[in-house]
């Protein structure tokens, strides 16, 4: 069984795996908190309601952002081309996520520092752009991915980038950043329902109905395109070698109109992932409007990991496919670090990840209950 776990072909797997449920982990958790902050300006209309609103995420925000840490380094431990290609190719957008993501800590520490009006209202706005513009650009980031990135490799294994900051604004791209632009404000939407009370909670179900819907449509029309061949796809059409050594030279790929639905043409019980990916925010559009908060909650986190489970599925073994010379493409069984790396690491996150778990269940637990006007005015400077 050991010798199984630690051969090169499983820990590839594995570890493709753990991408994605990092990934996962960082949209379900941290992604709640980037959903509340582009929903502040809609949601609570006077100072006592943002405050109602930002304090249903500043205790947690900070912890669910380990995700997001833990993603970055398992792309540059366990898959290093990827992580040199897409920090590198898309730094600009990298660079942008960033400086959007630390306008937040900011904002949360700063906000409260005066009872200036003026001096609030901006920071409520840093809060806005530090939630929606991350949820935007991660999804033109899997866009371009779905579409292929321009890029190549040299004889030494030298990658080059030739693409720039405008070129990922294509339309597939903004197209997928509409999508996790809804799917998250969705996601938010449910928390604040599921967290805070009074008008904010009201507001919140009016719109994350909305969101819950553009979500679902949107990804059954992306889902239709990729179906007519529109988005286009690619397929590795030579032999697979498991355990070889990872050089993304050694492989052909093909662009194929029907790339991305090989897997589940091949596999058809995968369908329900897409499937379900559909149903599961309109079930929390329904859930919203039945103001059963629990239960949209749960939908709006299964329809998350459906979404994001059907872009790897679709694009298994291939991780990041290059519009320039596809047979350049990074793929699961190429593009890894060594077997003593990903054993080495797999040994780490068996031992550390669930002690993640167990600490953000506690937390949660501990601040478990609603957020209402009452309870910020009796905090006093100790709220957000």
């Amino acid at each position: 069984m050991i010798d199984f776990l630690f051969n090169y072909e499983t820990l590839r797997i594995v570890w493709w795996v753990l991408l994605g449920v990092l990934l996962i982990g960082f949209a379900v958790t941290d992604g709640f908190d980037m959903g509340v902050g582009a929903l502040l300006p809609f949601v609570a209309k006077t100072d006592i309601e943002r405050r109602v609103a930002i304090n249903t995420i500043g205790p947690v925000w900070e912890g669910n952002q380990v995700w997001f840490v833990l993603g970055g380094g398992a792309i540059f431990a366990a898959w290093p081309a990827l992580y040199a290609l897409s920090f590198s190719g898309f730094y600009l957008a990298m660079f942008l996520v960033l400086f959007a993501m630390i306008l937040r800590p900011v904002a949360f520490k700063y906000r409260s520092k005066r009872e200036d009006a003026r001096w609030r209202s901006n920071w409520d706005w840093a809060l806005f752009i530090g939630g929606a513009v991350p949820a935007l650009v991660f999804g033109v980031a899997v866009g371009n991915a779905l579409k292929g990135v321009p890029f190549h490799f040299s004889t030494d294994l030298r990658p080059s980038y030739e693409g720039t900051l405008f070129g990922l604004l294509n339309p597939v791209a903004l197209y997928c950043g509409l999508v996790s632009l809804s799917m998250l404000v969705m996601h938010g939407a449910a928390w604040l329902a599921f967290k805070a009370e009074g008008p904010v909670a009201d507001r919140a179900r009016i719109i994350g109905g909305k969101a819950a819907l553009a979500a679902a449509v949107l990804f059954a029309g992306g889902g239709v395109l990729v179906w007519l061949g529109l988005l286009g796809g690619y397929e590795v059409t030579s032999a697979i070698v498991w355990d070889g050594p990872s050089n993304p030279l050694g492989k052909t790929v093909i662009a194929n109109a029907n790339g991305w639905l090989r897997n589940f043409y091949a596999t058809p019980a995968l369908c329900l992932v897409p499937v379900l990916g559909i149903v599961a925010p309109l079930l929390a559009a329904a859930g919203f409007g039945a103001r059963r908060e629990g239960l949209t909650f749960l939908a709006s986190k299964l329809g998350i990991f459906c979404i994001i489970a059907t872009v790897g599925l679709a694009m298994f073994p291939i991780i990041l496919p290059s519009s320039t010379n596809p047979s350049h493409s990074l793929a699961v069984f190429d593009a890894s670090s060594s077997r003593a790396t990903l054993r080495n690491m797999l040994i780490a996150t068996v031992i550390f990840l669930p002690l993640v778990l167990a600490y953000t269940a506690w937390v949660y637990s501990v601040l478990w209950g609603k957020v209402s006007e009452a309870s910020v005015r009796g905090a006093g400077s100790s709220a957000y």
